[in-house]
């Protein structure tokens, strides 16, 4: 997924109302940028963080910056952009680059199952089991190389488990495929002390029959691409 416009680099002031950054660009400018996030964003919106910005012109949009990516310095980032995951995990479905979830005739993005809910990506195919995708974006990181998820208490995400629970007990196939977009991470576990509730559901999952993949990211100014599997570690 290339981004639509070249990012211009800037230096963090403060990030608020969760989905706002006040920045300063290498020019001196100060803007406000939108932030496509709704996590806690642990460890990445430190007070002087050098980011990526993407300017837009689009008339609808109030805010014509966007924070995209965070700059750890020699050549890693973080995407903080949590829809990217999915755009860039269908250019990659649709080609059928996914190890383990290519050979599928269709793949159809939010698609309702559920209570209430969509899928991300219902995967399907003659003779084959239906296939049901729930992707999460990984960021955080408190151990070198290890990227947890999530960083914040998501009760959203410990619904959908439970609901991937109740497609693989009607025959079906059901992935939670959790996405490090960080490209200092070499592998990715659970975050159970943030929480709890959703670790205890993953392992309720995983018992019922709920797989787990673990997806890494190549990530540049330029663009963001599906790397290679991570291993994930079943939390304790």
């Amino acid at each position: 997924m290339r981004f639509q416009t070249q990012l211009v680099p800037a230096t963090l002031i403060r990030r608020y109302k969760r989905f706002l950054a006040d920045c300063r660009l290498d020019d001196g400018r100060e803007i406000t940028a939108h932030i496509a996030n709704p996590g806690s964003m642990l460890g990445l919106a430190a007070e002087g963080q050098r980011i990526w910005l993407e300017p837009n012109d689009d008339p609808k949009k109030k805010l014509k910056w966007a924070w995209r990516l965070v700059d750890h310095g020699a050549g890693h980032f973080t995407g903080v952009d949590t829809a990217a995951a999915n755009r860039v995990l269908k250019e990659a479905l649709m080609a059928g680059e996914v190890s383990g979830l290519d050979g599928y005739a269709s793949v159809k993005p939010e698609q309702k199952y559920g209570e209430n809910s969509r899928i991300d990506f219902l995967l399907t195919d003659p003779g084959k089991p239906d296939t049901y995708v729930e992707v999460k974006s990984v960021t955080l990181s408190r151990q070198p190389g290890l990227a947890e998820f999530p960083d914040s208490v998501t009760a959203r995400g410990t619904k959908h488990l439970a609901e991937l629970a109740q497609v693989a007990q009607k025959g079906h196939r059901a992935v939670m495929l959790y996405l490090i977009q960080r490209t200092d991470a070499t592998r990715v576990t659970l975050a159970s002390d943030i929480d709890p509730k959703y670790a205890t559901a993953f392992t309720q999952a995983r018992t019922e029959g709920v797989e787990a993949m673990a997806l890494a990211c190549r990530l540049t100014p330029e663009a963001i691409t599906l790397a290679e599997p991570l291993p994930f570690i079943d939390p304790q």
